[in-house]
């Protein structure tokens, strides 16, 4: 697990200070509208909407963006686009097997728009089921370490089906069953611990170690897919070492 607690670590960091916000908006905004369409406005019965609403929250998305984006998924102002859940495989630098998951209007321009990023960064393109096997299906919850720690966060978590408590340094990342990840959200509010995110997410069960040259060639393909407007999220079994990191950022 250790390669994809420091990657969403590195992926949570440069959220917070990334220039491109507009997008960002854009797919937290996409996500809203989609959870509210396939499950109604109610927050209370929808907790993918309610976790959709709270990440947009914590990345500063304007309240009226998120009410308008309730409002067109549900059908409440008759406006609203249809979008559909697609799943690419690849391959980036180093064998690097990646899922690469979209949320669009246009399956054609999506599966462009992925292929062209891929094929001119360093990557290839996979059959359906070669690279999936790879990873499972889970809970991800990250928690700021400040003012709390593992043990806390276990005994708060477990019964509500919390598998493991990764420490990443500044956060605290809980793994659980994607089936238990509202149960495991919901115990951490009832236990008044704070989170920065809550998402059903794939886990690399074989991971590869990476040097720093082969590294930044991965980030910078997922850098370059993220700046698609259909992808939505892209999961890798990366696993690039504290050591790595640090070279990475010239420390």
């Amino acid at each position: 697990m250790a390669g994809h607690s420091k990657w969403a670590t590195t992926k949570h960091k440069k959220a917070a200070i990334d220039a491109k916000r507009g997008k960002l908006f854009a797919k937290l905004v996409k996500n809203i509208e989609v959870a509210a369409r396939n499950g109604g406005a109610d927050v209370e019965g929808n907790p993918t909407l309610f976790d959709a609403i709270q990440k947009a929250k914590k990345s500063s998305v304007p309240n009226d963006n998120i009410e308008r984006a309730v409002k067109r998924g549900a059908g409440l102002d008759g406006g609203g686009v249809d979008y559909e859940t697609i799943m690419y495989e690849g391959y980036g630098p180093g064998g690097v097997a990646m899922l690469i998951e979209c949320l669009t209007d246009n399956r054609n321009r999506a599966a462009s728009e992925v292929r062209v990023a891929v094929t001119r960064n360093g990557g290839s393109m996979a059959d359906p089921g070669s690279v999936s096997y790879n990873f499972n299906r889970k809970g991800v919850i990250v928690v700021p370490a400040e003012g709390t720690d593992d043990e806390a966060i276990m005994e708060a978590t477990l019964e509500a089906g919390a598998e493991e408590v990764n420490d990443n340094g500044e956060t605290f990342e809980i793994i659980s069953e994607a089936t238990d990840l509202v149960a495991v959200r919901t115990a951490l509010q009832e236990a008044g611990i704070d989170y920065d995110s809550a998402d059903a997410s794939f886990v690399p069960n074989i991971e590869v170690p990476l040097d720093a040259a082969t590294a930044e060639k991965v980030f910078n393909l997922i850098d370059v897919l993220e700046d698609c407007d259909d992808v939505q999220n892209v999961y890798s079994n990366a696993d690039v070492s504290d050591e790595v990191l640090a070279e990475l950022n010239g420390a």
